[in-house]
């Protein structure tokens, strides 16, 4: 036993049921809590190592097993957090920020202190504070012009009016497209969320929330989001590089939750993430988005650009990043719709991220919406502006170029959330009742598949705004749980340039596919108390694994990158690798048809942009 482990364990022991302690209880303990810490002077055995950091993130146990030396941000989840904080300051380590929603906190600790932590009864967990990275593609938008088709949008009887979207970004540039009247607040997280004059000094975040709301005024209409009359609150977490802190985010969606009664936001859009370190159950940022949608916010998030493999420029699966792999947000990967209306030359980019999740194996993503050669509002002033001239868009003849075209499931996931926008703004006086779980399952459901993918690639299909949009304006949510709540009988199909498209008629309910007749009544499921996932008994089920419910599974199976060819990040963080790697993780059993490893090797954070 290390000197000082005793005496921090025994400081401790009398509050090992947190619930039962008071904070002055707590708080007496803190000072022995931090000579324990100090002198906790020695690595453990390797052996010893493995063995008792089954609390860290994969990140993290990385570090330890390869002796770093240097101080680290982790996110600590612990119900003890207050005494636990005041060891930390006490042993000069620094306390970041408080994360009260899902009791963690953020620190700066020395290497040296990651271990005790780790081993803390008191301690549920402890993370890396990631960094997070916009998901705009690493490739080049082609040069074909492409703006959001009307079909798509389903603008008729809908504008986004009266929603709130959260669009917690690089920030938000106002424009003659976005202007002050409809940009409803602007908070900025990489300076402590303080209220300030909105800016976006790398771009990304402009350019989403155009994406979304913007309302063509530079292009004569052109080049309008998809719900140009709902109102955007821009919080800023990344800087102009396009990358942030995790905590950063957290510290946001806890700010939009607390606050939610007087900023009334109903989506929240994620087109940023990180690896996966962990299974969602510890993973602190999905946690964050788990509580947000129990507080009735529709989450939308990028599935991530890790979609291609760096040796082989072949598709390969596992790529989703965090916060992607929360089973309650709508993860978003990419379509590109080729400039053109109809559904039949729609593919799915190489660069979006392809499922299963790390460790957990959720199917991922839920479904794809166009994401590629974007048109969208430009910050003037910021460094994607400045550094890729190519990539700008002129509006009006004659007028400088205030647009940009990008790529990725960062666009396809602003696409998803304003068409999120254009069902709420559809629903009017009953908007609570379009809770986040049959919201997306009407965006599962009215779905189209695209030919030749699987559903580790597609989700359940490419993003149907027009269907979407009119199943829901054809039911009554406020009918009882149980009862029959469609008022006019809905064909399952979409005309799109003249051809009759089926629907896909279903709804990956955790680790069931769900079909036959479930959206035509109101279910306990579309309530707002049940978790997305948690067990619902429905009619018609398919369980995952029993029965072959892939397009093409050996397409998938026979290039996962699971067993001997997983996925990491490279130790400069600047991209994807993908090749053998030492397995270390436990065994994940997706259904019955393979079995995988989990994610091994060194994670330094993420692709650089664009």
């Amino acid at each position: 036993m290390r000197p000082g482990s005793k005496t921090l364990t025994s400081a401790l022991r009398g509050c090992d049921v947190p619930a039962a302690c008071g904070l002055g209880r707590l708080a007496s303990v803190t000072l022995v809590a931090a000579v324990a810490l100090l002198t906790w002077a020695h690595p453990l055995a390797k052996s010893k190592q493995i063995a008792q950091l089954t609390k860290l993130d994969q990140a993290l146990t990385d570090r330890v097993n390869r002796g770093a030396q240097d101080d680290v941000r982790v996110i600590v989840r612990s119900a003890a957090r207050d005494a636990i904080k005041q060891a930390l300051a006490a042993h000069g380590d620094r306390i970041e920020a408080d994360h009260d929603g899902i009791q963690a906190f953020t620190a700066t600790v020395h290497a040296a202190d990651v271990q005790p932590l780790a081993t803390h009864p008191l301690v549920d967990s402890v993370s890396i504070d990631a960094i997070v990275q916009s998901h705009q593609s690493s490739a080049n938008p082609v040069l074909a012009t492409e703006r959001v088709p009307d079909v798509w949008s389903a603008k008729a009887g809908a504008t986004g009016a009266g929603v709130r979207v959260a669009v917690i970004d690089s920030g938000l540039e106002p424009t003659a497209d976005l202007d002050m009247k409809r940009i409803a607040g602007f908070y900025d997280f990489t300076k402590g969320g303080v209220s300030a004059a909105p800016y976006d000094d790398y771009g990304h975040g402009t350019h989403v929330a155009g994406l979304i709301a913007g309302n063509g005024a530079n292009s004569n209409g052109l080049y309008s989001g998809v719900a140009p009359s709902a109102k955007i609150l821009a919080f800023k977490v990344l800087d102009g590089t396009g990358a942030g802190y995790t905590s950063n985010v957290i510290q946001a969606i806890d700010f939009i939750i607390t606050n939610q009664k007087i900023l009334n936001i109903n989506i929240i859009n994620l087109s940023l993430g990180h690896p996966i370190f962990e299974s969602a159950a510890t993973d602190p940022l999905v946690a964050e988005v788990n509580k947000a949608v129990q507080a009735g916010i529709i989450v939308v998030v990028a599935a991530g650009n890790y979609g291609k493999s760096q040796s082989t420029g072949l598709p390969g699966y596992g790529g989703i990043t965090s916060p992607g792999n929360a089973p309650s947000a709508i993860t978003v990967g990419a379509v590109d719709i080729h400039a053109t209306v109809g559904r039949g030359d729609d593919t799915v980019p190489v660069y979006s991220s392809r499922g299963p999740t790390w460790y957990d194996a959720y199917a991922k993503p839920d479904l794809a919406a166009p994401g590629q050669s974007l048109v969208s509002v430009a910050a003037l002033h910021s460094s994607l502006y400045a550094q890729y001239p190519d990539f700008r868009v002129v509006g009006k003849t004659g007028d400088v170029a205030r647009y940009l075209r990008l790529s990725g499931t960062s666009m396809a996931t602003a696409v998803a959330s304003g068409t999120v926008a254009l069902i709420l703004d559809g629903a009017g006086g009953n908007k609570p009742y379009f809770t986040p779980n049959l919201v997306k399952a009407i965006l599962q459901w009215s779905a189209i598949p695209i030919a030749g993918y699987d559903a580790l690639t597609e989700g359940v299909g490419g993003l149907n705004a027009f269907g979407a949009f009119t199943f829901s304006k054809n039911i009554n949510p406020t009918l009882p749980v149980g009862t029959q709540w469609l008022t006019a009988s809905i064909a399952p199909a979409t005309t799109i340039a003249n051809v009759s498209l089926p629907w896909a008629q279903t709804v990956v309910w955790g680790n069931t596919v769900a079909s036959g007749t479930l959206l035509s009544s109101n279910q306990t499921a579309w309530g707002q108390t049940v978790v997305w996932g948690n067990t619902v008994v429905w009619g018609n089920t398919v369980v995952w694994g029993n029965n072959v419910v892939w397009t093409n599974p050996s397409v998938w199976s026979s290039t996962v990158v699971w067993g001997n060819n997983l996925i990491g990040t490279s130790i400069d963080g600047t991209t994807v690798v993908w090749g053998n790697t030492n397995v270390t993780s436990s065994t994940v059993v997706w259904g019955n048809l393979v079995s995988v490893t989990g994610l091994s090797g060194s994670h330094v954070l993420t692709e650089r942009q664009p």
